[in-house]
């Protein structure tokens, strides 16, 4: 049976700061889209700015994760999430470049739910793993006489 233990406020919050970010971009992305397809041209140049916003908000959580892994000591399914991410951003980005709805448009949608996903795990408990720390530190943690395990 693996323990958890509380991970360090300043990661937590980066990671929710950098997925939150994210996801409003994304979303975004969709309104700027849907607007640009209804008429108003203008906002194709908005749709392209905020992709490129949202590719770099990827790759910030990118690095978010990889600090929540080490040396957050958290999962590292995040960090995989988020380097996925930041690729499907790059190709997202070509695609559109190219007008190659065919395969911007699914990409949009798989970026919208990976995200989602992400920020309902983020706003979540996040805790790191018990078994890094020292058997003697969770030990004194849990009350029990040093030297002894529960």
């Amino acid at each position: 049976m693996s323990r958890r233990t509380p991970m360090a406020g300043w990661i937590v919050w980066s990671i929710r700061v950098t997925v939150t970010a994210h996801l409003v971009s994304v979303l975004a992305q969709g309104v700027t889209a849907g607007m640009f397809i209804t008429g108003d041209v203008d906002l194709l140049r908005l749709h392209s700015i905020n992709g490129e916003v949202a590719s770099g908000l990827a790759t910030l959580q990118f690095v978010a994760a990889i600090l929540l892994w080490r040396p957050g000591r958290g999962a590292a399914w995040p960090m995989w999430l988020s380097l996925l991410l930041t690729l499907l951003e790059g190709a997202q980005h070509t695609t559109g470049l190219w007008r190659v709805l065919d395969l911007h448009i699914p990409l949009a949608m798989l970026i919208v739910g990976i995200s989602a996903v992400m920020a309902v795990w983020a706003w979540g408990r996040i805790e790191g793993r018990a078994a890094d720390v020292p058997a003697v530190a969770r030990d004194e943690r849990a009350g029990a006489p040093q030297g002894t395990r529960a």
